[in-house]
């Protein structure tokens, strides 16, 4: 079977068992940016804390955190853990969107999709899973996102090796579907969602599985 026929049985079987995840959750394009770089190392529930703290103090908008005082910054996303260090990777991430695109946030979505993943992952604290979540859930555009519940249902479905790179999951998927940023969305969030409900470290929930009929 080619890959894209299994990789849309898979997407199939997920969405029929749980139905549509309206993901990322967030009111504005920059919001779902800050939201990628807090969920770094935390649970997303302490996000939302940060992100209130952010949206009570009236400073959900680029130019206006940028202009803030860092340490008022770190006491703000205090509830997202690690707040001093991402409150420094935040502010790294606002020196790019002043320089790149003067904080005009729509004017990323009309770049080249690869130059500006490479310009995102040059910035310190972005990585490739953070670049891929804020050019697909932020911007729109058809870069997949994958973390560690995608290796792992794909690892215990014999698809991918378990040493698997990050790049080379995330073309995997590339490589296979069409360039569509909805169907991205929507199969990534579904893996967590199944990530999170089956697929354990040490033990997944396999017979309940909405993905067991695709086990041996």
């Amino acid at each position: 079977m080619k890959r894209q026929d299994l990789l849309m049985r898979y997407h199939a079987a997920m969405l029929e068992e749980l139905g549509p995840s309206q993901w990322w959750p967030g009111q504005t394009t920059f919001e779902i940016m800050l939201g990628a770089i807090l969920t770094q190392n935390t649970a997303w529930a302490n996000v939302e804390k940060a992100i209130a703290n952010l949206r009570q103090a009236d400073l959900l908008e680029a130019e206006a955190l940028y202009a803030l005082p860092l340490d008022r910054l770190e006491e703000l996303i205090r509830p997202s853990g690690f707040f001093r260090l991402k409150a420094q990777r935040i502010r790294h991430f606002l020196d790019f969107l002043s320089v790149s695109c003067a904080m005009d946030l729509d004017r990323l979505r009309h770049e080249d999709m690869a130059s500006l993943r490479d310009r995102l992952l040059q910035v310190q604290g972005i990585g490739p899973e953070t670049a891929d979540s804020i050019l697909l859930y932020a911007l729109g555009l058809p870069s997949f996102v994958v973390d560690a519940y995608t290796k792992r249902i794909l690892n215990r479905h014999s698809l991918v090796p378990e040493d698997i790179g990050y790049d080379e999951l995330r073309d995997f998927f590339m490589d296979a579907l069409p360039a569509d940023a909805a169907l991205f969305n929507e199969f990534h969030a579904l893996i967590v969602r199944v990530g999170k409900a089956w697929c354990a470290r040490k033990e997944g929930k396999c017979p309940s599985c909405p993905l067991s009929r695709f086990l041996g």
